[in-house]
């Protein structure tokens, strides 16, 4: 019986360390994580789980990109809001 290798899932490491530095660290590290089990499991040739790491990378590093934009469009409310409210105060607007 023939053992057929399929193709390399993307292990998403860009996208991972991207998410770490410019976004939220904790769920970054865990998308690295498991964008590094993706080649170990791969060259073990351990298909499903080389392709369940690649899927939990994608969305770990997702999750992070996620709530950094929460995070930046609560800040810019808050900020705009007041500068606004500042502006308005002072007559200035």
């Amino acid at each position: 019986m023939e053992n057929i290798q399929r193709p390399k899932p993307n292990n998403y490491l860009i996208l991972a360390i991207f998410s770490t530095v410019l976004c939220c660290i904790i769920p970054g590290i865990v998308s690295i994580v498991h964008a590094a089990k993706v080649n170990e499991a791969y060259a073990l040739e351990n298909y499903e789980a080389a392709e369940k790491a690649s899927k939990n990378a994608k969305t770990w590093a997702l999750v992070s990109i996620g709530i950094a934009v929460f995070f930046w469009i609560i800040y810019i409310a808050i900020f705009g809001f007041a500068i606004i409210g500042g502006l308005m105060s002072s007559g200035d607007f």
